[in-house]
């Protein structure tokens, strides 16, 4: 990457330009979640370049991609239809329009976290859902790089999560981690009630694939841990909130 690419993942994150395990499994978590709305109107907040807007679009009677990065909205658009160019902040849209919406690795990318979720959950109709995917602190690395000496190191730095906020902050000043207490004061006082909640592992593709039988046996052993107390180890939290 140059430099101006390497600015740019640090502030937005890379979307997912190839489809593989990893992401086919939280489709299906995101189907799971959103069941019949997502024949509805539904809404993919932060699109990147629509891979998972995409594949929800065809059941859809209505989907739309948003995205703050005009390149990338453009590059979405092309593939699946109407996508915009707007921050999540102040969602474009008014009040009770979309039967679901999904917000995948963003929320730790914008400039106000809480207004994002604030305006996701206006913009959703009574009985609508958010499927919300965003990274955990406990996770042992930090996957959005670092900056060091004045200068953006990309790559999954180790042990960055469990230095204390100031100086994690001062290492990553572009993208923020949560504890299940910071996402939960995200939703206080606003209409809404959790459906799901919990923390998951990722996909490791990229590992199976330099690696073979070693990379899937990981794969398993990580997964597996969804399922016990280790779990606060996991690479993100996945929830899934109903406005009431």
């Amino acid at each position: 990457m140059d430099d101006r690419q390497l600015q740019k993942a640090a502030q937005r994150g890379e979307p997912s330009h190839t489809w593989r395990a990893g992401q086919k499994r939280r489709l299906e978590m995101i189907a799971a979640a959103g069941a019949e709305r997502l024949n509805g109107c539904l809404l993919v907040d932060g699109c990147g370049v629509g891979a998972y807007l995409e594949r929800l679009a065809p059941a859809a009677r209505l989907a739309v991609g948003l995205d703050i990065e005009l390149e990338r909205a453009r590059d979405a658009h092309h593939k699946t239809g109407p996508v915009l160019c707007a921050a999540g902040e102040c969602l474009p849209f008014s009040e009770d329009t979309f039967d679901f919406v999904l917000s995948h690795e963003v929320l730790e990318h914008v400039q106000d976290d809480r207004s994002a979720i604030c305006e996701i959950i206006r913009s959703l109709r009574p009985g609508g859902r958010l499927a919300l995917f965003c990274p955990n602190r406990g996770y042992p690395f930090e996957t959005h790089g670092i900056y060091w000496r004045g200068r953006y190191r990309f790559g999954n730095i180790p042990l960055v999560n469990y230095l204390p906020d100031r100086w994690r902050n001062r290492l990553a000043p572009h993208v923020r981690a949560y504890r299940t207490r910071e996402l939960k004061a995200l939703f206080e006082g606003l209409p809404a009630r959790m459906i799901q909640r919990t923390i998951i592992f990722g996909g490791y593709d990229n590992l199976i694939h330099r690696f073979g039988v070693l990379g899937h046996l990981l794969r398993s052993i990580l997964q597996a841990m969804e399922n016990s107390p280790l779990r606060f180890l996991g690479l993100s939290h996945f929830w899934v909130v109903e406005k009431i």
